[in-house]
């Protein structure tokens, strides 16, 4: 038997989670993100390191830009490659693709059932897990047949977290004989779910004594209906002060529009909720702003508000517009609830930046900058090992992705320690062969 896998994104990094595997008979990806790092940035517009007419199929774990990002491009690519490779003007002058070829991906997905196995190709079939990470969320697990021999390789995806709200908890895997894990939070422990709900009512509180405005950059997907979740229960408890709240992101206006669709993905607290008329995608003081008017008019308001916006690392997006009139306040508060990768507008601002450059103009840093991680949709150092933990006998091996080189060798080394497991850290481009 002989299985190829190659590690094209994520490898001792965070974002642009991209693996490659290879039958005798069958060639695949799966996800096919999007690199958000500064410095990595250039990778989105190298070519694919494999023909795209010689994938069999995409197995898509969610649908973060980091993991789904690339896929207009997979699908396009052939077309407009000589068009990219004979023009010399430097990367970010060249689109790296158009919202057209962004559409023509959508006639070309296929929704599956989580525990329903999917025959990919001669030799190859796929079942996909709840992850608990993101609706939706899927681990992968890959059974291919090859002389008479199975093999099973698990893809983690991204892991959710235990204990959180709206979304189940993260699937066990009892056997595999390889896995891919990633390792965003390899190296640390995060608040609990509920601490940090508690740290974001006095956050909300303290901030609006000050008379500013409570900014959340938020990812569209998961974040920013978590928050709403929250802000909703704190409305009804009266916790914290009636004040508006503005989501303002189309996508998350959108996405949150598909969760209200699919209440049958959602724990048994959220589902008591819904049974209760008290969704927390419906209330009093909540406003979905779709317009860019309807943006503007939000920083025109004269008491203080909660701003929801995208992008959740800063790169873009409406949150930019609302940083440029809130960071140099020091009555207001930039409330930071998700992963910032390294090089990004957030992260800068997170490990203490004075002055940023915003839409290209440099501003003060005077408003306060709060971190939650408690509210990751990401599994810490513990969570990890306890999904790990699951495997009832002894992977061959496990490959530590998706994470900062600190954050993968450190969780490496624990199961490592803790097991006796062969487990390694990949570089980017590796290639192994699994026998």
């Amino acid at each position: 038997m002989q299985i190829k896998l190659s590690f094209l994104g994520a490898a001792q990094n965070v974002t642009g989670s991209q693996y490659l595997i290879e039958t005798n008979k069958v060639k695949l990806l799966v996800d096919c993100g999007l690199y958000q790092e500064r410095e990595l940035m250039g990778r989105n517009w190298s070519p694919f390191s494999i023909p795209p007419k010689s994938l069999d199929a995409v197995l898509l774990t969610h649908a973060h830009l980091d993991h789904s990002g690339l896929l207009p491009k997979l699908v396009e690519f052939k077309r407009r490659r000589h068009e990219r490779e004979s023009r010399k003007a430097p990367y970010p002058e060249i689109p790296l693709y158009s919202r057209d070829d962004a559409e023509a991906v959508f006639p070309l997905f296929s929704s599956v059932k989580y525990g329903e196995a999917v025959k990919i190709g001669d030799g190859v079939e796929a079942t996909f897990y709840d992850a608990g990470h993101v609706l939706g969320s899927s681990m992968v697990k890959l059974k291919i047949w090859q002389s008479g021999e199975e093999r099973t390789i698990l893809f983690s995806g991204d892991i959710g977290r235990w204990s959180k709200p709206i979304l189940h908890d993260p699937t066990l895997c009892a056997e595999a004989d390889y896995v891919i894990l990633e390792s965003t939070y390899g190296d640390r422990l995060l608040e609990h779910p509920e601490d940090a709900a508690n740290h974001l009512a006095e956050v909300i509180n303290s901030t609006v004594k000050r008379g500013g405005n409570i900014v959340i950059p938020s990812f569209a997907l998961e974040r920013s209906q978590e928050i709403l979740y929250y802000l909703n229960t704190f409305l009804l408890e009266d916790r914290i002060s009636h004040l508006m709240v503005f989501v303002d992101s189309p996508m998350a206006v959108s996405v949150t529009g598909v969760f209200e669709h699919h209440p049958e993905l959602f724990d048994e607290e959220m589902k008591g909720l819904l049974r209760q008329g008290k969704s927390p995608f419906d209330f009093p003081e909540l406003n979905l702003v779709k317009t860019t008017e309807e943006s503007k008019a939000i920083n025109h308001t004269a008491s203080s508000n909660i701003i929801i916006a995208g992008s959740g690392m800063c790169t873009g997006g409406r949150i930019k517009h609302h940083l440029v009139n809130n960071i140099s306040r020091e009555e207001s508060t930039i409330l930071f609830v998700g992963y910032q990768a390294v090089g990004t507008l957030g992260r800068q601002i997170i490990d203490g930046a004075k002055e940023v450059r915003i839409l290209g103009q440099y501003y003060q840093v005077r408003a306060r900058i709060v971190q939650l991680n408690g509210f990751s949709a990401h599994a810490d150092r513990d969570e990890l090992v306890r999904w790990s933990s699951g495997l009832r006998k002894p992977p061959r091996r496990i490959f530590v992705t998706h994470g900062e080189p600190n954050a993968s060798q450190h969780l490496a080394s624990l199961l490592r320690s803790g097991s006796g497991w062969e487990t390694v850290v990949p570089s980017y481009k590796d290639r192994v062969f699994l026998d």
